[in-house]
């Protein structure tokens, strides 16, 4: 019996395999390997070796590994051919040590594997006993393959981004940690693969991965991380705009099992980059501007104005929302037909259900772009938001009724200047011709084409929350869509700002009407400020201007609209959300049926964070950081507080500064002790109750 080969120890070569799979970084004891790709164990043994000794390694996943689920490897030279496509060799056996390399199949299931060793009349099981194993965009035979070495760095290896916000012709990239390698999180997102319920042939395919994630990311039907609220009360939870990375919501899920309060579209898709990144699927997340919120799935929102160009909130089923983020993921699309492959559309803030629950995609951008709306998975709902039509109405009460009039359709409005993180740079990129081909194109046309084959065009008849119940006025004739061929006038307005848009100075706007045929014309103009959230919720009308233009020929007009501080400030510092300025501008011509409408989306200006901090510090050795700023505004800001956070650098921290004056500098300090090398980002923002926006960013290079 003292003869028995007995296995000792196992040492997993952490150091050495994480390098070489690129998880290095991973904040974890066991070993995180990716799938497809050889990783190399070293065994003890109580003797040496020999060819007549049989041995096998049990690499088990799931709850209760049966055999069939198991890779059993015998090292015996008369092996039968193992079926489960993993291979294992040695590489390399002297003395009491055997070195092994083992290759896990590129179609393995995704999650935490238990290692068991077997010999003939023993069973060694490995100490904590777990090996995490991803997916792999590196190996060519997985499915989430991707070619491009600075794609990979920046879509699977980088921690840090930018999520876009703001409105079409203002977009602002707002600094986010995924923090896909921060301690806890890979535990979580394996949490959240048990708690998917997947079958495990399942969960070796990227598309149920990914479709499953969209799903856990919200609290809806399965209590997942985040909780979804666009309320304006967030009293009790995290108001969505506090949140600078993803970590610490994952952290809190992972330690209560209970969803995170509370997220609003761009949290949910950071924290989905952080999911997918962390279990090794390409990842980004995307912003699409002027994002149609299209409940019929009809290509169509409707946009209820007031005679003086105000939008009426409680009339609309459907909405634009100023932006709305969602995440692409790159893998092969197996169960479609060729040609879908690449990007995929995926979203995980609970809009709409599918299969009768709150997930979103995989979606094909290829589909998306080319109007094949009946494929896998959401394809029409994803259509809508980049394709929607506005029509706009104006509501009057004509006898004691509402009367609809249907002033213009807008059919380039929706869908635009899609953004995600560029490639290895700091700065946006325009991804919008990978969702669509450029408007009025002959591709574009044809894909509206075919996209509408599949989803009901629905009439011209306004469908507003009570216009069923309301008898209808007759409808006023349907007027042309306006090119500018057709127009006799070659009617035009602008919107402009003449002064920056700071909190607590008056809002100077103005209107420039235009024309530019022969001939005298009178304009009927009505505008509108408003102050509205980001889904276009109308939270406040500041103002309106209403007036009879007289025009000659070729000629302009500029028509002021000026908001005074104390019109807005009230609804400033009461909503908990950040509030942009919409204003919308209606002209009629007399005499003619040319009516247009024009409107537009501005973002308040704030000062800035200043970060001061070496630019390069030592590993494990203490530097400072300094964060200052200046209240340049004319308003005191209340319940300031300076949220601060750097991966690999220091953990989230929160300064809380009180009410700032006017004039008044406000400066914090941290010192911190650097536990990574390479180059790291910090992050700042301030929160105030009049303001949310502020936020900065600066890089430190750490060296040994």
């Amino acid at each position: 019996p003292g003869t028995d080969l007995e296995v000792t120890g196992i040492d997993f070569l952490k150091s050495q395999n994480s390098l070489l799979h690129h998880t290095d970084a991973y904040h974890m004891d066991s070993l995180v390997v990716r799938r497809g790709q050889a990783f190399q164990l070293q065994l003890s043994f109580s003797r040496e070796l020999k060819a007549a000794d049989k041995l096998a390694l049990h690499f088990g996943i799931g709850k209760r590994p049966m055999k069939i689920r198991w890779t059993l490897v015998s090292l015996n030279p008369r092996r039968e051919e193992d079926l489960s496509e993993w291979q294992i060799s040695i590489i390399k056996n002297s003395g009491k040590e055997c070195l092994l390399s083992v290759i896990s199949s590129p179609r393995a299931a995704v999650g935490r594997y238990t290692l068991d060793v077997k010999t003939e009349t023993n069973i060694y099981k490995t100490q904590n006993n777990a090996l995490y194993l991803l997916f792999n965009p590196w190996c060519e035979a997985d499915d989430v393959f991707l070619a491009d070495e600075a794609q990979r760095k920046e879509y699977v290896l980088n921690d840090t981004g930018y999520i876009y916000v703001g409105s079409a012709y203002n977009i602002y990239g707002r600094p986010w940690n995924f923090g896909q390698f921060e301690e806890f999180v890979l535990d979580a997102c394996m949490y959240l693969l048990d708690k998917s319920k997947l079958k495990l042939s399942n969960r070796a395919d990227p598309v149920f991965v990914s479709r499953a994630m969209s799903a856990l990311v919200n609290a809806n039907d399965d209590r997942g991380v985040l909780l979804g609220n666009w309320s304006g009360n967030y009293s009790n939870g995290t108001c969505p705009t506090d949140w600078i990375g993803s970590v610490s919501i994952l952290q809190k899920y992972y330690k209560t099992k209970r969803p995170v309060c509370y997220g609003q579209c761009w949290v949910f898709s950071g924290v989905l980059t952080t999911v997918m990144r962390c279990l090794g699927i390409p990842s980004r997340s995307v912003t699409n501007f002027s994002s149609a919120h299209d409940t019929e799935e009809n290509l169509r929102v409707d946009i209820y104005l007031n005679e003086f160009g105000g939008k009426l909130n409680s009339m609309s089923l459907d909405s634009i929302w100023n932006f709305h983020v969602w995440n692409d993921v790159w893998m092969k699309r197996m169960d479609l037909p060729a040609g879908f492959d690449g990007w995929q559309a995926i979203d995980s803030t609970p809009q709409e259900q599918s299969q009768g629950i709150f997930q979103c995609g995989p979606c094909p951008l290829k589909a998306i772009r080319d109007g094949d709306v009946y494929l896998p998975f959401d394809s029409k709902f994803l259509y809508a938001e980049v394709n929607a039509d506005k029509v706009y109405w104006v509501v009057k009460k004509v006898n004691g009724k509402d009367k609809y009039t249907r002033i213009s359709t807008e059919t380039e409005g929706v869908g635009i200047n899609i953004s995600t993180k560029a490639v290895g740079q700091n700065k946006r990129e325009d991804i919008t011709a990978q969702y669509k081909y450029p408007e009025g194109s002959r591709e574009e046309r044809e894909a509206m084409e075919k996209a509408s084959s599949f989803i009901r065009r629905s009439g011209v008849v306004p469908r507003a929350r009570f216009a069923s119940t309301v008898p209808m006025g007759p409808m006023a004739p349907e007027p042309r869509v306006l090119h500018e061929a057709v127009s006799k006038t070659g009617l035009q307005l602008e919107i402009t700002n003449k002064e920056a848009l700071y909190p607590g100075n008056p809002l100077e706007l103005a209107i420039t009407v235009k024309t530019s045929t022969p001939g005298s014309w009178t304009i009927n103009l009505a505008g509108s400020c408003q102050l509205q959230s980001y889904t276009g919720k109308v939270e406040a009308s500041l103002g309106y201007v209403k007036e009879t233009i007289k025009l000659e020929g070729k000629s302009e007009m500029q028509v002021p609209l000026k908001i005074a501080a104390d019109e807005y400030m009230k609804t400033l510092a009461s909503v908990e959300d950040e509030v942009f300025i919409l204003i919308t501008a209606i002209a009629e011509v007399q005499g003619t049926d040319e009516k247009l409408t024009k409107e537009t989306t501005m973002s308040f200006e704030y000062p800035p964070i200043t970060v001061q901090m070496p630019e390069m510090a030592k590993l494990n050795k203490e530097f400072s950081c300094a964060f200052i700023f200046k209240n340049k505004l004319n308003v005191p800001l209340d319940n300031c507080k300076l949220l601060v956070e750097g991966l690999g650098v220091f953990k989230k921290s929160v300064f809380d500064e009180g009410h700032v004056k006017p004039g008044r500098i406000i400066k914090s300090e941290i010192i911190c002790t650097p536990t990574r090398l390479g180059e790291k980002k910090i992050i700042a923002k301030l929160i105030s109750t009049q303001i949310k926006g502020i936020s900065a960013e600066a890089a430190v290079t750490i060296t040994e």
